[in-house]
């Protein structure tokens, strides 16, 4: 029987999350990531967890309070979740799913009546699983930008 753990992210165990974000956001330097993370914690900014098996890490999910317009949303604020992830090989368990809840939780305790969430237009498995666990669509958009010399 597997021993299962969901923890908070503190000062104590930011390493550990700054190493599952980065197997997730390949393209960020693990240093930047650790250094960002303090940051919110050092401001009380976020609700980020840490998802233990048999005392090994396998995932994390991070969400936040955004007082600014979301898309798609008609309340402020509202609860969102900035990254969710879990290892590949503890994929499809309902993991993922179950720290999604613990942070709409922290959102509600937070007086938000809206969760919301976004992913990349070529990711396939995130869009699944964000309708899969009760988000609609709202919009699709392509970001632009150019150099101004």
């Amino acid at each position: 029987m597997n021993n299962e753990k969901i923890k908070i992210v503190d000062m104590s165990n930011v390493n550990v999350l700054a190493k599952l974000a980065n197997e997730l956001w390949t393209n960020h330097n693990l240093d930047d990531l650790t250094k960002e993370y303090i940051e919110l914690l050092s401001h009380n900014e976020a609700y980020i967890i840490l998802k233990y098996i048999n005392s090994s890490p396998i995932g994390f999910a991070h969400c936040q309070i955004r007082k600014e317009y979301v898309e798609g949303t008609e309340t402020t604020p509202v609860g969102y979740l900035e990254g969710i992830y879990i290892k590949p090989n503890f994929r499809k368990c309902g993991y993922a799913k179950q720290l999604l809840k613990e942070c709409e939780k922290w959102a509600i305790l937070k007086g938000c009546k809206e969760f919301a969430s976004d992913c990349q237009l070529d990711n396939i498995e995130s869009f699944k699983f964000h309708l899969s666990s009760g988000f609609t669509e709202v919009n699709r958009i392509i970001c632009f930008t150019k150099k101004l010399t």
